[in-house]
């Protein structure tokens, strides 16, 4: 047993460690090869090394993926399939879709095999799982097969994992939330099931989410407490678990509010959905994963030469009445408050205003979070200012008021804005 844990340890040292952003190919029917060029190069330039495609069905979305793996070799950009195996599927699709680019120098290599992944897909059961395997195997393409098992989020399970699934090399823990409850996420999830796989050849791949919020009819209505997550959650992920792979959850899956890709205006997002998407764009949240990619891969926390405050805030109190939608499952636990992440290069003074309430905290040299509660005036705008040696060096106001009322759709989702010297 020495021997063989030893010799998976060293092959996995041959792995650099990547970062890729989830991406839901369901939102690509709208995409032209373009569309895949601008996303991919906004990703590359924070440090993603590609895209891990969460794709539904044998449908449009194999043809757009031909964009993508154009744009993407034209990029040195990767990309991997995560099958959505809560949808239907033929395990002969499955084959053809990995044949397809088995080829690519765009398709992802893990250890001299073609990485693939899933979200969910126990319940097709092992024999599934090794046919799948097989078929590919007989056409000459070998994979490391990394599932996200979502049903496999119990530590206590973890040790059942390999043995009901031995045809599985990896394994990708999906869940980057707490689980409905307010108090933050820990790693024991992660580190249990990382040490269940760490004997085998594939990675455990993390994930690592900002939000999580979904207001559908017949979809789900939920908030996850997530108002410092996208801190704490790299932090585990740089200083605790160290993965193999993070897998930033995600891109472009508007529906569950946790995208740190730009809001594509050409995606169609059906009736409700708009409703707390339009105007709440993420992009700020990019420039945290900048930092936190760079230290992931490094090993080490990159410095910081421009002073920058992201900070993110809803815009309703979490008691108020909306008109339509649904409260959703949570409610209760989102803090009301704007929250701000100060990534500095000095030490300097963190002015957070909104109303009546005003927060001034000081802020070291890296990374500090903060937060100014929700005032009781309404129509509110916060401000916020970093100062050094009794100077403001920058302010900004947000661009979206918090009101006490006329809510016509509930939403949880945040605007996230920025401020840089």
């Amino acid at each position: 047993m020495f021997l063989s844990l030893m010799c998976a340890a060293s092959t996995r040292v041959t792995n650099a460690q990547h970062v890729f952003a989830h991406f839901m190919a369901q939102n690509s029917y709208s995409y032209s090869e373009s569309d895949w060029t601008n996303d991919m190069t906004t990703a590359r330039n924070i440090g993603i090394d590609g895209f891990a495609l969460n794709i539904a069905a044998n449908d449009y979305e194999v043809d757009r993926i031909v964009d993508a793996y154009t744009a993407a070799e034209a990029l040195s950009f990767k990309l991997f399939y995560s099958f959505d195996m809560s949808y239907t599927w033929q395990q002969s699709d499955m084959v053809n879709i990995v044949a397809n680019h088995s080829s690519s120098p765009s398709t992802f290599i893990w250890n001299n095999t073609i990485l693939v992944s899933t979200y969910s897909g126990e319940s097709y059961g092992e024999s599934f799982w090794a046919s799948f395997k097989s078929a590919l195997q007989s056409q000459g393409i070998h994979i490391t097969l990394a599932p996200a098992f979502t049903t496999y989020r119990d530590p206590s399970d973890a040790a059942s994992l390999v043995s009901t699934f031995p045809s599985i090399d990896g394994f990708f823990n999906w869940w980057s939330w707490p689980a409905d409850v307010d108090a933050n996420l820990t790693t024991a999830t992660d580190l249990a099931y990382q040490a269940a796989v760490s004997s085998l050849s594939g990675p455990y791949i993390m994930s690592v989410s900002p939000w999580q919020f979904k207001n559908l009819d017949g979809a789900g209505d939920w908030v996850e407490y997530s108002d410092t997550l996208w801190n704490y959650r790299w932090q585990q992920a740089v200083n605790d678990v160290k993965p193999d792979i993070v897998e930033i959850v995600t891109w472009n899956d508007y529906g569950e509010s946790h995208y740190i890709g730009d809001i594509n205006p050409n995606v169609y997002l059906g009736t409700q959905a708009p409703l707390y998407v339009d105007g709440f764009i993420h992009a700020a949240w990019r420039d945290v994963a900048q930092y936190y990619i760079s230290w992931f891969k490094t090993g080490s926390a990159p410095t910081i030469t421009k002073d920058e405050v992201v900070f993110w805030y809803r815009a309703w109190p979490r008691a108020v009445s909306c008109s339509t939608g649904s409260l959703p499952r949570n409610a209760a636990y989102p803090e009301d408050a704007v929250f701000a992440l100060a990534m500095l290069k000095d030490t300097a003074t963190i002015t957070l205003a909104m109303g009546s309430n005003t927060v001034a905290f000081t802020a070291g040299a890296g990374v500090t979070m903060g937060s100014v509660p929700f005032p009781p005036e309404d129509s509110q705008i916060p401000y916020i200012a970093i100062s050094r040696d009794g100077t403001t060096v920058v302010d900004t106001h947000g661009s979206m008021y918090v009101n006490q009322s006329g809510c016509t759709y509930y939403n949880f989702n945040p605007f996230v804005g920025s401020i840089t010297e």
